[in-house]
């Protein structure tokens, strides 16, 4: 197998990644066209959806993360629901819903979670950190075993992808979530404002921005059909390989980030031997895997290079490394600080 090109690569059971790859890039030019300025962000949902991964997003109000989702529902072809994080939401908000019909009598409908049943496809929980940590419990199991118990039976969930969004300006009345739920968010991605001042302009005065359902209307519905995913997802990790000099470069970035201090990561103000409490850990490793392989088949190699990790290291890794509680207050710039260092520290193959 060539390692420079997924040409007609095509697994047992004639899945063609070739021309999954060339959909996946139509995709992709779909939702640069709804969400204008965030080309990084619309790849790297490209890739979770692809690694069958969860994904935590961050960012101002308004930066358009809804439009995003609700786009790439329409792209994959599947259901999209939303859930408004409350405090007085409760578990069995997320499952059912009861109310008084005309009649008189109490009914029973099916809630956010099962109302489209196994077709459920993205479930974008808004506001996550608004939720209570019994709601969070629930979201955990939806998360890793995409399935869920209601009503005496178990219903499954093959093609879901869960999106949180996490409100970070007003604290009040917020549940942060626990590291257990964090680490089942194969990325962290922050949408920001564009900085782009074209960008910011057809935003701000362009009118064909300021409808959103036109707008996700214009997507061409299934480019991807999200009921082949999960198979496609499993040939391309089986099928993009990785060297040995990658997986030793791999092990490297992890026992360093582990341990900073030993290849010489420094940063001030920071007790290194102290900064770490735990975190990087096997599933994580797993997962930042699963996420290089598939930006190798997106940029056509059959073959993770260290640029590969590097691009999708930080989204990946940075919500799973702990600190020390003294330096959590400082999390954002220490964290990509050690990230930066991290590159520079470690030899590349």
């Amino acid at each position: 197998m060539s390692r420079e090109s997924v040409t007609a690569v095509r697994d047992s059971e004639g899945i063609d990644l070739s021309a999954w790859r060339q959909r996946a890039l139509d995709f992709e030019r779909e939702l640069n066209k709804v969400v204008v300025g965030q080309r990084p962000v619309v790849r790297l949902l490209t890739i979770a959806i692809f690694a069958r991964g969860h994904v935590l997003l961050e960012g101002d109000v308004g930066v358009g993360k809804t439009t995003l989702l609700r786009a790439a529902a329409r792209g994959l072809g599947g259901a999209y629901e939303r859930v408004e994080g409350t405090i007085d939401l409760m578990p069995a908000d997320m499952i059912y819903h009861t109310y008084i019909g005309e009649d008189g009598r109490p009914r029973v409908e099916p809630g956010p979670v099962i109302r489209y049943g196994s077709d459920l496809t993205i479930f974008f929980f808004n506001e996550i950190n608004r939720a209570r940590p019994q709601v969070h419990s629930l979201l955990l199991r939806l998360m890793a075993e995409r399935s869920i118990t209601a009503f005496n039976r178990e219903y499954y969930f093959p093609y879901l992808l869960v999106f949180a969004d996490r409100n970070r300006i007003e604290r009040e009345e917020t549940f942060e979530l626990p590291a257990a739920a964090r680490d089942r968010f194969l990325m962290e991605i922050n949408i920001s404002t564009p900085a782009d001042q074209e960008v910011r302009r057809q935003l701000a005065f362009d009118p064909r921005f300021h409808d959103s359902d036109k707008l996700i209307h214009a997507v061409p519905e299934s480019i991807l059909d999200h009921r082949a995913l999960p198979k496609v997802a499993a040939v391309i990790q089986e099928t993009i390989e990785t060297s040995p000099d990658l997986e030793r470069y791999t092990l490297d970035l992890w026992e360093a980030v582990r341990n900073p201090a030993s290849v010489g990561i420094e940063i001030p103000d920071v007790e290194m031997g102290r900064l770490i409490a735990g975190g990087a850990s096997p599933r994580g490793m797993s997962y930042l895997l699963r996420a290089a392989r598939v930006a190798a088949w997106l940029d056509n190699r059959t073959m993770v290079v260290p640029e590969d990790l590097r691009s999708v290291y930080f989204v990946t890794m940075a919500h799973r490394i702990f600190f020390d509680p003294i330096y959590e207050l400082r999390r954002e710039p220490i964290v990509r600080e050690l990230c930066r260092q991290l590159f520079e520290r470690v030899p590349a193959p």
